[in-house]
């Protein structure tokens, strides 16, 4: 339970993960979701100028 209205999922998920790759000084990092079905979708991320 991340805290979001409905269909921001996606939105929420990629948010959390810019903020971490920030805080942690990362580059890169990957965010999947499961969307009921048997389908998922997932999404690379890389920062750049950093």
């Amino acid at each position: 339970a991340l805290g979001h209205p409905i269909g921001a999922s996606g939105a929420r998920l990629i948010v959390t993960l810019v903020h971490a790759l920030a805080r942690r000084g990362l580059q890169r990092g990957i965010a999947s979701l499961c969307i009921g079905g048997g389908e998922a979708t997932a999404v690379a991320i890389e920062r750049s100028g950093t």
